[in-house]
């Protein structure tokens, strides 16, 4: 069987699109003024941008601030949202064992208090070669949203209702793509420690 086989190579295997996610989480302000920030909403999609999981959470604390312009989520998602602890072991289920590819992804792993191994984690917000790509600095940590305008010539986050962690998921998927090769190579000739 083709798992079987998969086993055996362990070093193309790590290849597989199948062992790959991306993942993007919105939260909303809990804790004093609304400053803790807690997850409200959390969407994961496969290689192909197919989602796996997207789901509203409602966090264990009372929101304070549900930061719609920002997060998109608001009141009545609420209703019917999973409960945080349920929610995150159906994410951590999904994200184990996996390489999981994110923006800024450190702020995802938070809000799901959740550590993800470093060799394991693809971070578009620190990837030189796609900075190169887009013409930033390559150690500047550019913007999701100007990432996506300038290589993928598609506008995201627009409009008063907030981000769609879907839409950003995707984003983030098709521009760790565009340098996948290069990347993964730099990343096997220098492999990061957890």
């Amino acid at each position: 069987t083709q798992a079987h086989s998969e086993n055996k190579c362990s070093g193309a295997s790590q290849k597989l699109p199948r062992k790959m996610v991306a993942i993007d989480c919105e939260m909303v302000g809990t804790g004093p003024k609304g400053h803790v920030s807690s997850l409200a909403r959390c969407s994961i999609v496969n290689y192909n941008g197919d989602v796996l999981y997207d789901e509203y959470i409602l966090p264990p604390c009372h929101i304070v601030d549900y930061r719609t312009r920002w997060s998109g989520i608001r009141k009545q998602h609420m209703v019917n949202a999973t409960p945080f602890k349920i929610a995150r072991g159906q994410i951590l289920k999904i994200l184990t064992g996996k390489i999981v590819v994110g923006h800024a992804i450190h702020n995802d792993f938070k809000a799901l208090q959740y550590f993800h191994p470093k060799s394991l984690t693809r971070d578009t917000s620190h990837i030189p070669p796609l900075n190169r790509k887009a013409d930033c600095p390559e150690n500047a940590t550019m913007s999701l949203k100007h990432l996506t305008k300038k290589l993928l010539n598609r506008d995201i986050q627009v409009g008063k209702s907030g981000h769609s962690s879907v839409e950003a998921a995707q984003a983030t998927m098709e521009l760790y793509k565009l340098v996948e090769v290069e990347w993964e190579e730099h990343l096997a000739r220098n492999p990061p420690t957890d």
